[in-house]
């Protein structure tokens, strides 16, 4: 179900569990600023989801809110995962659901990494 990104932190949703070791994730990447994982329903052959470690629940939060190294940091590890998957060359998309009109189901800033074939257009006319 759709969130409200101006919805507060919530520190027992999914992604702050995983964060915290509670919850088991097929983990590609750490660092002190996020945190690369495989989807558990992946929509592509290459389908990671990228977390900041932080607690934010959506761009928005995180723009306003985080550091400027977190910032750094956070954006640094998406193009690292992308670039230690073999995705540059041959293309990806990056999506992230903000908000009940963009569809987030889960209240913590999150990047989907999409890759390995061809995606077509991004939204259906």
């Amino acid at each position: 179900m759709p969130i409200d990104a101006t919805h507060p932190y919530d520190d027992d949703n999914i992604f702050a569990r995983i964060l915290r070791g509670e919850i088991p994730a097929k983990r590609v990447y750490e660092d002190a600023f996020a945190v690369a994982f495989h989807d558990i329903a992946p929509q592509a052959p290459v389908h990671l989801l990228v977390i900041p470690t932080g607690a934010y629940v959506s761009w928005d939060d995180f723009s306003a809110r985080a550091s400027e190294a977190e910032i750094a940091g956070y954006i640094r590890a998406i193009g690292h995962v992308a670039r230690e998957h073999g995705l540059v060359e041959p293309g990806y998309r990056l999506l992230a659901n903000i908000g009940a009109h963009g569809g987030q189901e889960v209240p913590h800033l999150h990047v989907h990494l999409f890759g390995g074939r061809p995606l077509g257009i991004m939204l259906s006319q």
